[in-house]
């Protein structure tokens, strides 16, 4: 809505890096005072919800360094500059779970953290799946172990804090209400 809309006055880049830039932006609020956003700039990312051929979940384990643990998560990446976000859905499956899919259906998108950074992840729906013994390689400094769990164990992993990001519990969330919608 217009009348919550903040106009920036000016912005200045701070940092850029490899995947993100920070931005403070000076902005006047909707009642006419004046502050500071810091903006967390991303190119976007994708995220695959797999199931196998007996019905298990597609997850990778691996360190994240944010959180300073290992965390089990749906296949996903960054888009590349340029990148079509299904062709992106794709290459990841390939590059972090050796699978490709005959079908991918686009389920939704969000926003990770609205209040200070623009990323949107887009969410697939993979079937289809065959293991490729030639997958393309994972990126140089990218290490993972692949999972395949049923629904009740990725439900457990929720429930013990081992699923405990955003993008993977929504896909979880997904399959339990397409389970449903089955037994209708």
């Amino acid at each position: 809505m217009e009348k919550l809309e903040e106009k920036t006055l000016d912005s200045s880049a701070i940092f850029s890096g490899r995947v993100i830039s920070l931005e403070v932006h000076e902005v006047e609020l909707p009642n006419g005072r004046k502050s500071t956003r810091e903006i967390i700039k991303h190119p976007g990312a994708v995220a695959i919800i797999a199931l196998t051929p007996e019905n298990k979940i597609l997850l990778v384990e691996q360190y994240r360094k944010a959180m300073e643990r290992t965390l089990v998560e749906i296949p996903a990446g960054k888009l590349e500059k340029g990148e079509d976000v299904m062709d992106s859905a794709r290459r990841e499956l390939e590059e972090e779970t050796g699978y490709v899919c005959d079908s991918l259906e686009y389920v939704s998108g969000f926003y990770t953290s609205p209040g200070f950074a623009d990323e949107l992840v887009h969410i697939f729906y993979a079937s289809g799946l065959t293991r490729k013994e030639d997958s393309a390689p994972l990126d140089e400094d990218e290490f993972v172990e692949v999972l395949e769990l049923t629904l009740p164990e990725a439900l457990e992993y929720v429930k013990n804090q081992k699923i405990y990001d955003a993008k993977t519990v929504y896909a979880i969330q997904y399959l339990q209400l397409r389970e449903a919608e089955k037994k209708k």
